[in-house]
């Protein structure tokens, strides 16, 4: 009868353990995902629209500018051209810009990236997995990843990247 009693114990305290990382489990996946300064940037692997292959493992030794845009978004229009222009000027240095859409319509972000001339990689997330992975749900978002893959920088909205003290603060990482 003792023995009985011990191995009902021992189940419930099994059930009860089962239980409780499956609840850890669950509300582990259900938390959000935001990805801060300091933190690891999330690993990601994209064929651009240019045909390149690219995944985050690629940069190490690399500064990498990871920019969340839509042709859909003022802000991220308005900031293309100096991102543009930023990414012609410092790929000679070693910075890779990469911009990652979250457009649906496919024709609409073609015509865009012909239309605004875009020098730099880009890749149409549709489904905005990767901007999820991130924590990304407002555009733009840029996310300034240094050579050892940590997000040294968050810029949250629209940046003008001629800007003297942007380009020296990247400068500085190379």
């Amino acid at each position: 009868m003792a023995q009985a009693k011990s191995s009902s114990r021992v189940y419930l305290v099994g059930i009860a353990i089962t239980l409780a990382a499956l609840f850890y489990i669950l509300a582990d996946t259900l938390s959000e995902r935001i990805v801060n300064q300091g933190d690891k940037a999330t690993g990601f692997s994209v064929k651009t629209d240019q045909g390149k292959d690219i995944s985050l493992s690629q940069f190490p030794g690399k500064v990498l500018v990871l920019n969340f845009w839509a042709s859909w978004c003022k802000p991220c229009v308005d900031e293309m051209p100096s991102l543009n222009e930023f990414a012609k000027r410092m790929e000679k240095e070693g910075v890779t810009v990469l911009g990652i859409s979250v457009d649906h319509d496919e024709a609409r972000y073609r015509k865009f990236l012909k239309d605004a001339n875009i020098a730099f990689q880009t890749y149409r997330d549709e489904k905005a997995d990767i901007a999820a992975s991130y924590g990304t749900y407002k555009y733009p978002e840029t996310y300034i990843i240094d050579k050892q893959g940590k997000v040294v920088e968050k810029i949250i909205g629209e940046e003008f990247w001629l800007n003297p003290n942007v380009i020296n603060r990247i400068r500085r990482l190379l």
